[in-house]
């Protein structure tokens, strides 16, 4: 009923209201059940402005005069969404108080449709991994609680959303990345680098299902996601985070690889000072780890900083920028009889090949980006902004390198036609050029460059008829890549959100594409002992792709999401064996290339329920059937699992709080290189997570114990998943 009234209230706006000339003040009191004072953030959801309360829980708010939408949250909390009314020039003393709630209230997303949008207004599916989901399952890294996310599976660090990257180890993904809505795949290679940003800034992640291209351009093609940072609040703050932990041995003594216990550690502090017009913050952290298998070790340093300037109400300026230096030993596949000792076994899962003993890479990445954000009226608002992103690799045995430049920029503007949501038009254009110099993506395997040029239009309408919102929208997308011929791919996207007693509708069809990156294109190297040589004619993969779901409560205490889909994909790009002739032997070997598939669909069920049967335990379920079939083979696409079951219960107690993750995925029927590793074992996966958590005021502390039962398994060839590993997260903020 609460959401009801929410929706109501802000339908029910009068244009105008929403954006009155001049600012006013919200201020008050957050507090919890037991009366103690919250240091919650309060935020203004249409400007996205915002604070945070003190220790002793009191804030205050600048806002714009008129109609306006606070949301207040703190982590283990369920977040306040509250519409209220205050007059230019005024006042407004508001009090909350956090408790559990039937089903927490979503807060506002803004990756899927590129501007502030209601969850319900979305017309395709959204998962989102708020910054509760962050704290409590304490991760190092930001791909750790994704993995978590409905719908979603990683496959050796490789992002799948219902199944659409498969696995290629090192090359382009599928889902586009977004860090504030710039994008920030690499720009040789077209994979992620989910450390870029540390946890500490991270707000929340916004998990966009399906073909996200007629917004996004290439490799959105299975879908977006987008890591939004955190707001810099007015005042002195600052957050301290340790974590420790260890590996289990092996469980086999024949499988041992070294006579200590391996460890896992890592420091991050993070400090801000902001006015009411000038913002700043500065992140600096560092982790280790021993790992979990032999030549398995990895250190990392990065830093991060942001600055905001706001000259007036509407008008926000913003740098933002991180570094990370990773350097990490390489696992490349374990080893067989014949490539090392295995001690009398069919295999060794902990050890490596000896061929590949001395593997190691040094990964410098980063990025630098400035954003203008104006809203000149309640009809009209604007966005300027321009990107850096670096990624630079060196690897040793075998030795190849790479550095890749990618400079973006984007202009946009969202139109509000009568200062309303129900005629929105979103227009804009953006642009890229990426720049790469390796030995590796060279040519006929000698150092080269590779230019890579974008350039994309794109406009997409919003129109409300009754209860009926209606969207529509297309983005011309034209690549040109060196020593390539250049391609145009048109993709158009068409939806429809309807409210009703049975929840909220959503119905969308849309075109996504990825364009071949320069490292599938013209990558020279070997892999799995075979020589990998290139194929600059690759052409882009497109898809189809269709969904059917309804979203809302099914109980005063629960909630469903349920999406069907079905996605109908051309010319998939994935690596295949040729055979090659020596011209002057006239031998024939076996090679790998990079190719296009001509048809494959999938198609399947997401759907997941969360629901608080009393208000201390909250729960989800989320359950992901998948079908996926190569049409031209007529067999199942590789490293696609058919079931996916995840099981996430929280209780929390007082300062206390307990929780599990319990996840299922089903055995991978297929694999790429099948002659190669078709015979390994390959097993169903049942992995057990297990949490406690304790919070007094600005100090916290996190027990985790992932992969409790110390399942051995795999997902991709020859590669063992993490072993158990318990840690301890403890963290201090100012």
């Amino acid at each position: 009923m609460k959401r009801l009234l929410l929706l109501a209230a802000i339908a029910s706006t009068p244009p105008g209201a929403a954006r009155a000339q001049g600012t006013a003040v919200v201020y008050g009191v957050v507090r919890d059940t037991l009366n103690q004072p919250i240091p919650a953030s309060v935020t203004d959801v249409r400007s996205g402005h915002g604070t945070v309360a003190d220790n002793n829980g009191r804030y205050r708010l600048t806002v714009g005069g008129g109609t306006i939408v606070i949301r207040v949250g703190y982590v283990g909390f369920p977040s306040i969404v509250d519409t209220l009314s205050v007059a230019a020039g005024d006042s407004l003393e508001r009090n909350y108080r956090l408790e559990a709630a039937v089903v927490e209230l979503q807060p506002t997303i803004v990756t899927a449709a590129k501007h502030s949008q209601l969850l319900d207004q979305s017309v395709t599916s959204v998962s989102l991994v708020s910054d509760t989901d962050l704290a409590r399952r304490a991760v190092s890294t930001v791909d750790e609680a994704v993995n978590k996310a409905p719908g979603v599976l990683f496959l050796n660090g490789q992002v799948n959303i219902r199944g659409s990257s498969g696995f290629v180890e090192g090359l382009g993904s599928r889902v586009l990345m977004l860090v504030d809505g710039v994008p920030a795949n690499q720009g040789d290679r077209g994979g992620i680098d989910w450390d870029m940003v540390p946890v500490a800034d991270v707000d929340h992640v916004e998990v966009v299902k399906g073909a996200g291209s007629a917004l996004y351009g290439t490799a959105a093609l299975g879908g977006v996601v987008n890591l939004i940072t955190r707001d810099i609040p007015v005042g002195f703050h600052g957050q301290l985070r340790a974590a420790g932990g260890t590996y289990a041995n092996p469980p086999v003594n024949a499988w041992q690889f070294r006579d200590y216990t391996g460890d896992l550690g890592g420091l991050d502090a993070t400090g801000s000072y902001g006015t009411e017009t000038l913002r700043g913050s500065l992140t600096l952290g560092g982790r280790h780890s021993d790992g979990y298998r032999e030549q398995d070790k990895s250190d990392q340093w990065e830093t991060s900083g942001r600055a905001e300037w706001l000259p007036e109400p509407g008008t926000r300026v913003t740098a933002s920028g991180a570094w990370t230096s990773h350097q990490y030993q390489n696992f490349p596949t374990w080893c067989v009889p014949g490539t090392c000792d295995t001690h009398g076994q069919a295999y060794q899962p902990f050890m490596i090949d000896n061929s590949g003993r001395g593997s190691y890479t040094r990964s410098n990445k980063g990025y630098v980006a400035g954003t203008l954000d104006r809203t000149s009226s309640p009809s009209f608002a604007w966005q300027v902004r321009g990107s850096w992103l670096r990624t630079h690799f060196t690897d040793a045995n075998p030795d190849d390198w790479s550095v890749a430049n990618r400079l973006g920029a984007e202009v946009r503007g969202v139109f509000h036609v009568g200062g309303g949501d129900d005629r929105v038009l979103t227009v804009g254009m953006e642009g890229a050029h990426t720049g790469t110099t390796s030995d590796i993506f060279g040519d006929s395997g000698r150092v080269g460059d590779h230019t890579e040029i974008e350039l994309a239009p794109y406009a997409q309408g919003e129109l409300r008829i009754g209860r009926l919102r209606l969207t529509a929208g297309t983005r011309f997308d034209h690549v040109t890549v060196s020593g390539a011929e250049p391609t145009t791919v048109v993709s158009p996207r068409i939806g429809a959100v309807l409210p009703s007693a049975l929840g909220t509708w959503r119905a969308s069809a849309g075109r996504g594409f990825r364009a071949p990156t320069v490292a599938e294109r013209y990558v020279t190297t070997r892999a799995f002992g075979f020589q990998v040589v290139p194929n600059p004619d690759l052409r882009p993969e497109t898809a189809w792709s269709f969904e059917l779901g309804n979203s809302g409560p099914f109980a005063p205490w629960g909630r469903l999401d349920a999406a069907l889909f079905w996605t109908e994909a051309r010319q998939l790009i994935e690596p295949a064996f040729i055979t090659i002739v020596d011209p002057v032997t006239m031998n024939q070997t076996a090679a790998i290339q990079i190719q296009n598939v001509s048809r494959a669909r999938l198609r399947g069920l997401d759907a997941s329920v969360t629901f608080t049967p009393v208000p201390a335990l909250t729960a989800t379920i989320a359950y992901l059937y998948l079908d996926s079939r190569d049409l031209t083979r007529d067999t199942v696409l590789s490293f696609r699992p058919r079931h996916l079951l995840t099981l996430s219960p929280d209780y929390r107690w007082r300062s206390f709080s307990v929780g599990v993750d319990f996840r299922y995925t089903s055995r991978i029927e297929r694999i790429e290189l099948e002659d190669v590793f078709g015979q390994d074992p390959r097993v169903a996966a049942r992995v057990l997570d297990l949490r406690a958590g304790w919070q007094q005021g600005p100090l916290s502390a996190r027990l985790l114990v992932t992969n409790a039962l110390n399942y051995i398994y795999n997902f991709v060839p020859r590669t063992l998943e993490p072993v158990r590993t318990i840690s301890v997260v403890a963290t201090w903020t100012y």
